[in-house]
């Protein structure tokens, strides 16, 4: 076993309170909850079953989960998004999930389902260690959309890539671009929670709520009177939970006529 850094021990210990692993092999998941164990996690609970998972997550609300990303009763990719889309204080909890089968295709897939990092098995005690380290120290923002939940995309560090980093996003910006990024991917996210409203409204709502927060907050660090008070409009109109479409319409045309977002700029 390699040896631990105590004061980055004690960081750990709030996010490691309580761990959920889910992974239908015995020995698999015995080596994990070890290896949390030994990080510091007070409880570990395991389990191989995805509505299990689910049932435990509610109950017990882990500051980590650890999945398997296939099992006969599991589909990690599956329960991220369950995860993701609940309404459980545990929501935004990291998730990394393991799987001995790394391709481009499953790392992708697992990304897009709102994991934090990735583990291809067999994996070290140290490199479980830093995917832990990373999830819990290094908070990534998070995208409340439609069609994704979870953590930045753009800032996915999957131990599996090696590659150069290809998106204009990944290079360090100044303060000002930074609130400029933000503020183009929120209303990206409002263009399109209207556009796929009828899909989904439950999260439609949660994310145009989620957008009109950002853009409050970034008027009022920009000291931009327009852009408060359209954003606040915006989210009196969500206060409730139950707007419509139509209701909805009004408020966000009105932000994105006010400023439209770069073409350049991805959500999520």
């Amino acid at each position: 076993m390699f040896t631990l850094d105590q004061k980055i021990v004690h960081r750990l210990e709030p996010g490691l309170r309580r761990v959920i692993v889910a992974d239908p092999n015995a020995a698999s998941s015995r080596l994990l909850a070890d290896i949390v164990k030994s990080l510091g996690a007070r409880e570990v609970f395991v389990e191989c079953d995805e509505q299990r998972v689910m049932d435990l997550a509610r109950e017990v609300e882990p500051g980590l989960i650890i999945t398997e990303r296939t099992g006969p009763r599991l589909d990690g990719e599956a329960l991220a998004k369950r995860v993701r889309r609940s309404t459980m204080s545990c929501r935004m909890a990291p998730i990394i999930m393991v799987t001995a089968e790394a391709t481009a295709s499953t790392i992708k897939g697992a990304r897009d389902a709102g994991v934090h990092e990735f583990l291809r098995k067999p994996f070290t005690s140290t490199d479980l260690f830093r995917r832990v380290e990373n999830v819990l120290l290094k908070p990534r923002d998070w995208v409340e959309a439609v069609a994704y939940v979870g953590p930045d995309r753009r800032r996915f560090n999957s131990g599996e890539y090696a590659g150069p980093r290809k998106r204009k996003a990944d290079a360090p910006k100044t303060a000002a671009e930074t609130l400029l990024a933000a503020k183009d991917q929120a209303l990206r996210i409002l263009a399109s929670a209207l556009a796929q409203f009828d899909t989904d409204p439950t999260q439609a709502v949660r994310a145009v709520r989620q957008q009109a927060e950002t853009l409050k907050t970034l008027a009022l660090k920009t000291s931009d009177a327009r852009l408060a008070l359209a954003a606040g409009s915006l989210e009196t109109c969500v206060a409730t939970g139950r707007a419509s479409k139509n209701d909805l319409a009004g408020p966000i045309n009105a932000l994105l006529a006010i400023s439209a977002p770069t073409p350049d700029t991805q959500a999520g």
